[in-house]
């Protein structure tokens, strides 16, 4: 299993914008084939921060959605970035 996971940051005052545009991309993730999991959030605490979770079966699925990443309008708003790819090997209840 593959998780992405981290923030984007964007101006405070466009965070809502980013997010209602984005909504069509998770629409698309969460019905591509291996997609388990797929969302943006905005955080509770920092106004210019955009939570990023992902979770995939296969690099191979993750692969085939994936593409280049946010496209052009959406990828000038991100003022900054920390996402990372993890490798799951096990699952466990928690």
């Amino acid at each position: 299993m593959i998780i992405i996971a981290g923030w984007l940051r964007v101006e405070p005052a466009a965070r809502e914008a980013y997010l209602a545009d984005s909504r069509k991309v998770l629409e698309q993730a969460r019905s591509a084939p291996g997609c388990l999991d797929f969302s943006l959030t905005a955080d509770l605490i920092e106004p210019d921060r955009i939570n990023v979770f992902e979770r995939w079966e296969s690099d191979e699925q993750l692969a085939a959605f994936r593409g280049a990443g946010p496209e052009g309008d959406q990828a000038a708003q991100i003022l900054d970035a920390s996402v990372a790819k993890y490798r799951i090997s096990a699952e466990e209840p928690p």
